[in-house]
């Protein structure tokens, strides 16, 4: 884990109309100054319109790498404007960490909380309609950039200008980018599957699924 990491900023979002359609979803998050509370699914104030994909103690709080929206304005740069922390509908945009520092299972504490990195995002049609361009999922998916889902470990208060200190790393066997690569392209070798069935740090979805790919 590289050294120096901080939040930049912390979001919660409410639910509202997305898009030309009107989708309900509280994808678009704003800036919380001071303090937020750290309960089990998430952050105070932050909401999820769709229970069924979204929210859960697996997918509490979203975190996403600050470092990499210049990579994302680069590449898109009609949509720089509006690539600046939050944009992805993350919880804790996060400074000198990427998908290549961290590993599955991963806890990280910040502030008095302490989260456990356990999936990646899996981006769905609402951030098609963030940036109104049918692309960015894909986009998303290709490039590996997910950002990573925590569970609570442990609750607490967090701010923005935190640091993330690495307090356990029980997977280190297992990048977290690897991981990325198998849930989106799912591609896997028998040694993965393997460490993903017995991987408690992972999410439960994933740890169920390679149980049963080994059955």
């Amino acid at each position: 884990m590289a050294h120096g990491a901080s939040v930049v900023s912390v979001q919660v979002g409410s639910i509202a109309p997305l898009g030309p359609e009107g989708v309900p979803s509280a994808f678009v998050k704003q800036p919380v100054a001071g303090p937020v509370r750290v309960a089990p699914l998430g952050l105070e104030g932050d909401h999820q319109a769709d229970p069924r994909y979204h929210g859960g103690p697996d997918k509490a709080i979203y975190g996403y790498a600050a470092d990499l929206y210049p990579v994302w304005a680069a590449e898109q740069p009609q949509h720089a404007a509006r690539l600046t922390p939050g944009a992805f509908g993350e919880n804790l945009t996060i400074a000198g960490l990427t998908e290549a520092d961290l590993c599955v299972g991963d806890i990280h504490a910040i502030g008095t909380a302490q989260l456990q990195l356990c999936q990646p995002r899996q981006p769905c049609f609402k951030l098609a309609l963030r940036f109104d361009d049918s692309r960015m999922p894909k986009a998303m998916v290709r490039s590996g950039r997910s950002g990573w889902y925590y569970r609570v470990v442990q609750e607490g208060v967090i701010e923005a200008g935190d640091p993330v200190r690495l307090a356990a790393r029980p997977h280190p066997e297992l990048p977290f980018a690897r991981l990325v690569a198998i849930v989106n392209f799912g591609n896997a070798t028998a040694e993965e599957v393997a460490l993903l069935a017995r991987a408690d740090g992972v999410a439960g979805w994933l740890r169920q699924k390679a149980r049963a790919d080994l059955a």
